[in-house]
């Protein structure tokens, strides 16, 4: 499995942003230092933003299945890609 690539970024933080970080890093803090902070958050944020399309597409699927059998109307695939291409 190739390796993925690494990114150094550069984040400014000031007044109680950066103090915020400070308590959650170090002796006192959940987080050996700020990368590790950073990552996870991120990591966090990415799972709520997979979680909340997941929970988009569980409605939308209630939804449909909710829905009468005499709603239902026969598609073919190419009537399903051109609806989501548009």
């Amino acid at each position: 499995m190739p390796r993925a690539s690494t990114t150094t970024m550069t984040v400014r933080l000031s007044g109680t942003l950066s103090d915020f970080v400070a308590t959650n890093v170090g002796d006192q803090g959940a987080y050996e230092n700020v990368s590790e902070y950073m990552r996870d958050l991120i990591r966090r944020d990415k799972e709520r933003t997979e979680r909340e399309a997941f929970d988009r597409l569980k409605t939308e699927l209630a939804h449909a299945y909710a829905a009468p059998e005499s709603s239902y109307q026969p598609q073919t695939a190419a009537d399903v890609i051109a609806r989501n291409q548009a």
